[in-house]
């Protein structure tokens, strides 16, 4: 018997509960911007996010359309409420914007700009052309383009 009501209304079984968040106001956008390495803003309102993605770079403000965007190797801005500005390098992820103006940014390594080395990121991008001229094989040549492109964002973002 109580396997038949699970199975007729499952929903019932499914829903969990937890604390409310608090939405944000009217024409605010919070943001959460996490990568493995280090969570640089937890639901913080801000004003502006600029975003480099696989179909181009974009502008974020509070009422944006609902977006799903995959993040390619570049700067993310973020114009925070005080009129400071932020600029974290990223090397791949997604960006969320939701109905609600929060938007989720979230990268698989992510550093501020002042962190980055720019003889390094030089090093690593000479690095990933030998190792692009040489690849044997498909797979080689394909991940070693990722990390030519990569390298080469690094380098213009390091010399910003």
């Amino acid at each position: 018997m109580a396997l038949r009501n699970i199975i007729r209304n499952p929903s019932r079984w499914l829903r969990v509960r937890s604390f409310a968040t608090e939405a944000p106001k009217e024409g605010e956008m919070a943001l959460t911007f996490a990568a493995g390495n280090k969570v640089f803003y937890d639901k913080i309102v801000v004003k502006q996010i600029d975003v480099p993605s696989f179909s181009g770079a974009f502008g974020i403000l509070p009422k944006h359309v609902p977006t799903l965007a995959v993040l390619r190797p570049g700067v993310v801005t973020v114009l925070e409420n005080d009129g400071k500005q932020t600029k974290i390098f990223v090397s791949s992820g997604t960006i969320t914007v939701n109905d609600d103006s929060s938007v989720q940014v979230l990268a698989e390594e992510a550093h501020p700009l002042e962190n980055l080395d720019r003889s390094a990121a030089q090093e690593a991008l000479s690095k990933a052309q030998s190792e692009l001229n040489s690849a044997a094989n498909d797979k080689a040549k394909a991940e070693a383009a990722i990390a030519v492109e990569v390298a080469e964002e690094i380098v213009k973002a390091a010399s910003a």
